[in-house]
């Protein structure tokens, strides 16, 4: 009996991951501290729920219930909206959080202009927070809301937002992004933004000092974050925002100018989705290898054999939540690779064969032992890596070819050669023969 009900409660949690809205499932912890009203994030928090996210509310200060327990993960993805917030629970530490991201937990973490542990752990994901106490300020344009909120323009180049969304209400502190290839940035400062401990400008001559030198201590400009995404090879997704308040009821309602409304509410939808891995989510189904005019892959290949390589791609559909085929990647490749890469090809899709693409190549000549190699990493995208191994020898030898082309001057000269010997030992010897007959003769 209780094998059974095993079965059934393993076919449910089936039946559930299927129907969920991302592609990793659907259960969520929110973790508030008490500077956080749930209310004043209704917006947010209603929307993730109508498309059908299973939201679990936690005080940041307790125990219960545990986002990890066992080593083993308890839920899908976590919120974590604590700015003020100084010690966390044992299962909130830097370090779980980490251990968390690797075992497949999606993060939306928010920081804030005090030092908290999350302050801390944002330099692992390669974000520079500057000096505690130092929001964002920008006095430009000019507006009747305080220099703190800020309105900022919306990039409309990145895959992960909605095309054409307007400006978005920010408050919070910025960070300087690092150099690290797994960040996709999502939000940059205005470009007369600045990081200051006080409204006043009085320090605006140490900016601007700053600024001509270009030295580690400017907090300005363009080249601050202010959310930023980050993509493990793993797949799990981790999201920086600045400022729990981009997330608030009033930023979504409030206007950017008379008559037009900020592109807050959009935007945030914009970054759950791509935290929580609905959008941007690939897959490589399968892949297959055989050489050519053979359907069979083999064991092991001979040098210089045609080989044809073909893997199969799908992407989550979150509208559906079933993955599709798809064909959109146009600058996907294959390495065949012993150590370094003998030979990188592009890897096309197939027309008419919808999330398949293929290749086909001459093996090199060179024995050993080769992989199938495909690795695709693209900001924003989910990492594609596959790696097959695969034997490469040189022909026996019964399958060498008996004539080459190539070798038809020798052929050339071994075959005069034997055709002038025959002909010197035939005259030779018939002129041995006619001399000594002569000679009886005179006798």
């Amino acid at each position: 009996m209780r094998l059974l009900w095993s079965f059934l409660v393993s076919i449910v949690g089936l039946a559930t991951a299927a129907r969920a809205k991302s592609s990793s499932g659907d259960s969520v912890l929110v973790l508030l501290d008490s500077s956080v009203n749930k209310d004043d994030y209704s917006l947010f928090f209603k929307g993730l729920e109508e498309r059908g996210y299973d939201l679990t509310f936690r005080s940041a200060k307790a125990d219960e219930p545990a986002i990890i327990k066992d080593d083993h993960p308890q839920f899908s993805h976590a919120i974590i909206f604590a700015p003020e917030t100084k010690s966390y629970p044992k299962d909130i530490t830097p370090q779980s959080l980490v251990e968390l991201l690797s075992k497949g937990t999606n993060l939306l973490l928010a920081l804030s202009p005090k030092q908290t542990p999350l302050t801390s752990l944002a330099s692992e994901f390669s974000l520079i927070p500057p000096p505690p106490g130092t929001p964002l300020v920008s006095h430009f344009p000019e507006r009747d809301t305080p220099a703190t909120v800020i309105p900022v323009n919306v990039s409309h180049s990145s895959p992960i937002l909605t095309p054409e969304l307007p400006p978005v209400w920010f408050s919070g502190v910025p960070f300087a992004l690092g150099t690290n290839p797994l960040l996709v940035p999502l939000l940059h400062a205005p470009a007369e933004s600045f990081a200051t401990d006080t409204l006043t400008d009085s320090d605006a001559d140490v900016i601007a000092e700053a600024s001509e030198k270009g030295g580690e201590g400017l907090w300005a400009g363009s080249q601050l974050g202010l959310v930023a995404g980050f993509q493990p090879v793993g797949g799990a997704r981790a999201t920086w925002v600045g400022g729990v308040e981009l997330f608030s009821d009033e930023f979504a309602h409030k206007e950017i100018s008379s008559g037009v409304k900020s592109g807050n509410e959009q935007f945030t939808v914009d970054v759950a989705s791509w935290t929580f891995q609905e959008s941007l989510v690939l897959r490589i189904d399968s892949v297959n290898h055989h050489r050519l005019d053979e359907t069979a892959p083999r064991d092991k290949y001979t040098t210089n054999d045609k080989i044809v390589f073909t893997t199969h791609i799908s992407r989550y559909n979150p509208q559906s939540s079933e993955w599709e085929p798809y064909s959109g990647i146009k600058d996907l490749q294959l390495e065949f690779t012993m150590l370094d890469p003998h030979i990188r090809t592009a890897l096309p899709p197939v027309a008419g064969q919808p999330g398949t693409y293929s290749v086909t190549f001459r093996a090199p000549d060179r024995h050993g032992v080769f992989k199938f190699v495909v690795d695709y990493k693209r900001r924003g995208w989910t990492h594609l890596q596959s790696s097959t191994v695969v034997p490469l020898v040189p022909p026996r030898h019964d399958e060498y070819p008996r004539f080459l082309s190539a070798a038809w001057p020798y052929y050339t000269g071994a075959i005069s050669t034997s055709v002038g010997f025959v002909i010197f030992s035939a005259l030779w010897l018939g002129g041995s023969e006619t001399k000594k007959a002569k000679g009886s003769k005179a006798e």
